[in-house]
């Protein structure tokens, strides 16, 4: 299943890239998306219950800064290159690449949020809301309206 996953994101962003022309340019605006209150408790609960040293966001993500890296910090306008892993509260892995490239700005909210808070070298854990991640959308293993755990590497900002 994860191979399916991975190749369909491949062939999407291949295909993406030979309509760069067509695309429009990407304004590097701030995103200010915001979760809802009960989604903010729910993942408060899921922090404190673990016992896990993370901050929040004032955007309703937690996160965990383990390395913060050198260098610029990228912007939702960049392309990134990152290894990841994704996984459910319940610890449940549902995906995970290595030397993957994005244009940030494709991903979902809570990436486009988080990931600029670490330079190239950095690491960081968040932990997202539903509506920062697929929302009540089931995609693949990742139920509807879950909770989601990823642990990323900022490799390079290209």
């Amino acid at each position: 299943m994860k191979k399916k996953w991975l190749i369909l994101v491949v062939c999407s962003l291949l295909a993406g890239g030979c309509q760069q022309a067509d695309r429009v340019p990407c304004t590097e605006t701030a995103v200010t998306t915001k979760a809802p209150d009960e989604e903010i408790k729910a993942v408060k609960q899921f922090i404190e219950t673990g016992r896990i040293k993370a901050k929040a966001d004032s955007r309703g993500f937690y996160y965990a800064i383990q390395s913060a890296g050198v260098g610029a910090k990228p912007t939702v306008c960049s392309n990134v290159t990152v290894n990841y892993s994704g996984r459910l509260t319940n610890g449940k892995v549902f995906d995970s690449a290595e030397d993957i490239r994005f244009d940030l700005n494709q991903l979902i909210v809570g990436w486009q949020e988080g990931i600029p808070l670490i330079a190239p070298g950095g690491k960081i854990v968040l932990y997202l809301p539903p509506s920062l991640a697929y929302g009540a959308q089931e995609q693949n293993d990742i139920p509807a309206n879950s909770i989601l755990v990823f642990e990323i590497d900022l490799i390079d900002i290209n």
